[in-house]
């Protein structure tokens, strides 16, 4: 049963691995025929691009004083005649509570979105509009079957109407016009709210005396910047329809990249920010992979964003879009589904009411690093009388192990499948009951903590809580690894020290170096974790190590018990007390 014991240690370790790698893939560049060098050949753009996301230019310079970049489409035939226009180009910007959005009155598209509340690397407002690629079109990018009238109305300069002067204190309707004499009239209008990360979008269209019903593109999203690890989702496609969410990896697209249905949302998200359709009714989403190249001379992988377009497929209301943090509270007060768009994983039923908690303790506290610190201990307190009855059972098993040993020697000479091999199986059973061990009740409480492992990490790694929230000293944000990997080491001792605190009597010498060996093992592969779940690690195996010295001294030492002579072996009992002699062994 030792054997079982550690083997069962063994694979909660590697569950846990695998569980790291299949919940979260690693980033997977796009294919050759989405790259930015590899796109579609269009008109060359009349000026030079501006990259928004060198380290010179601040993301809120970038919106307000940065000329835009325009694109490779062509400009408006030279023969139409603008009726309904602005005379120049210009930004209009509206401040929500939640939200800094700036519009471009050329082709009435939106250059910029940024989050009031999470920020970036450099402290400011956190970008969702990635425009480092101006050959791919911004946000409510229209597109019809006729590429001459997509090069007018995205390019031509708007007429604007209803630009807030302030911050909104009350609902907004921005107003968008453009008509010229060749028949083409466009009107878009943009509804927001004064807090929300929603915004409502209608497009008319019309040339002459036909209405058109055009797709709504929304170019490389999401455009978060931060530090991407094996741990951290990248952008994905993604789509909810039929009561389940569907995940779209860029390698995905080559297979299938155009989907149809009524979806209750549908575009693309990462680890914390997501920019989805909602309530899209009847409609064709489709996806493409969009690759970044590595600034120069560095050894850096391309970051790989995703595009995404909106047909609907009958006119309606407005289309809204939700473009914010994928905050569980923000998602809830939209619709319950809505929460499931944060990838919680196979435990996703544990790991809210976690995240509850979580919050509930950090009311408190005000610091989420003591909050895990805080919450761990809870639930560690909680799992205790598992975890006691699991310690307690291998200690019976170990206490047993010198005669069970010399049962399985004495059957090592039979082969598996030889009747006689089932006697010790017998015996075993016999030896079982006459000490009151059972043989599961040291694994089945220890795997049952396992969920609640696994359930744990996944909150740490994808809660938008902890993006940027620091703990204390060198640990400036949680969803990062330890700059210094002293959580990682810390992490490596602490198992080592529990290991070898760990019953350990008649295992075999090579499995013993073994298990004494994983420790180093899983420190080198988890030391890139982000530092909020290596701190959990840390204090689950701090608590295991003084409820194993607890238990030790509530139970007292090991006896060992001696193996029993082989003529006790062979006697066994049949019923009311008496007993027969075994055959005779071979």
């Amino acid at each position: 049963m030792e054997r079982r014991v550690l083997l069962a240690i063994f694979l909660s370790f590697l569950v846990l691995y695998v569980y790291q790698a299949l919940v979260v893939k690693p980033l997977t560049p796009a294919p050759k025929t989405a790259t930015a060098g590899s796109t579609t050949p269009q008109a060359p753009a009349t000026s030079p691009a501006v990259n928004p996301t060198s380290p010179a230019a601040a993301p809120q310079a970038a919106a307000a004083q940065t000329p835009p970049a325009e694109s490779t489409e062509a400009r408006p035939p030279t023969s139409a005649t603008a009726v309904v226009s602005d005379a120049s180009e210009r930004d209009i910007r509206i401040e929500t509570r939640d939200v800094i959005a700036v519009f471009t009155n050329r082709g009435a598209r939106l250059k910029s979105w940024r989050l009031k509340h999470y920020f970036d690397p450099r402290k400011q407002p956190q970008e969702l509009v990635d425009t480092s690629l101006p050959s791919h079109p911004l946000p409510f990018t229209l597109r019809t079957a006729d590429e001459p009238t997509n090069a007018t109305i995205n390019n031509a300069l708007y007429a604007v109407s209803g630009e807030p002067s302030g911050p909104l204190t009350s609902p907004v309707d921005l107003r968008f016009e453009y008509r010229d004499s060749a028949g083409i009239d466009v009107v878009k209008t943009f509804h927001f709210e004064p807090a929300s990360y929603i915004v409502a979008f209608q497009a008319d269209v019309n040339q002459g005396d036909r209405v058109l019903a055009p797709t709504i593109e929304w170019g490389p999203a999401v455009g978060d910047t931060t530090e991407v690890s094996r741990y951290v989702q990248p952008p994905e496609g993604l789509l909810f329809q039929s009561d389940k969410p569907q995940r779209i990896a860029p390698k995905d697209l080559a297979k299938q990249s155009t989907f149809e249905g009524d979806f209750k949302y549908a575009g693309v998200d990462d680890n914390y920010f997501m920019t989805v359709a909602i309530f899209t009714g009847p409609s064709k989403i489709s996806f493409q992979s969009i690759s970044i190249p590595p600034p120069l001379n560095t050894k850096d992988a391309p970051r790989v964003l995703m595009a995404y377009s909106v047909d609907r497929q009958t006119r309606g209301a407005p289309l809204k879009f939700f473009v914010g943090p994928k905050d569980f509270d923000v998602l809830a007060s939209i619709d319950r589904d809505f929460t499931r768009a944060i990838n919680f994983g196979m435990f996703a039923v544990i790991v809210a009411p976690l995240l509850r908690s979580l919050k509930w303790v950090n009311g408190f506290v005000g610091n989420y690093g003591w909050s895990i610190v805080i919450l761990t201990l809870i639930i560690n307190a909680i799992m205790f009388p598992l975890r006691h009855k699991s310690a307690v059972s291998m200690r019976k098993m170990q206490e047993i192990q010198p005669q069970v040993k010399k049962i399985q020697e004495h059957y090592a000479k039979y082969k598996a499948t030889d009747p006689a091999k089932q006697k010790m199986n017998q015996e075993l059973m016999e030896l079982y009951r006459e000490r009151g061990v059972n043989p599961a009740s040291g694994c089945v409480p220890m795997l049952l903590t396992i969920p609640v492992m696994l359930a744990m990490w996944a909150l740490l790694q994808t809660s938008i809580e902890l993006r940027g929230a620091p703990w204390i000293g060198w640990i400036h944000d949680l969803t990062s690894h330890d700059p210094y990997f002293v959580l990682a080491i810390l992490m490596g001792v602490t198992s080592f020290w529990q290991q070898r605190l760990m019953p350990s009597a008649g295992a075999d010498p090579a499995q013993q170096k073994m298990m004494m060996f994983m420790p180093v093992m899983m420190t080198g592969m988890l030391a890139w974790l982000p530092a909020g779940a290596l701190l959990y690690y840390v204090v689950t195996n701090i608590w295991g190590i003084g409820q194993q010295y607890l238990t030790n001294y509530l139970i007292g030492p090991p006896n060992i018990r001696a193996a029993r002579p082989p003529a006790e072996r062979r006697v066994k009992k049949v019923g009311n007390g008496k007993t027969e002699a075994a055959a005779r062994e071979k």
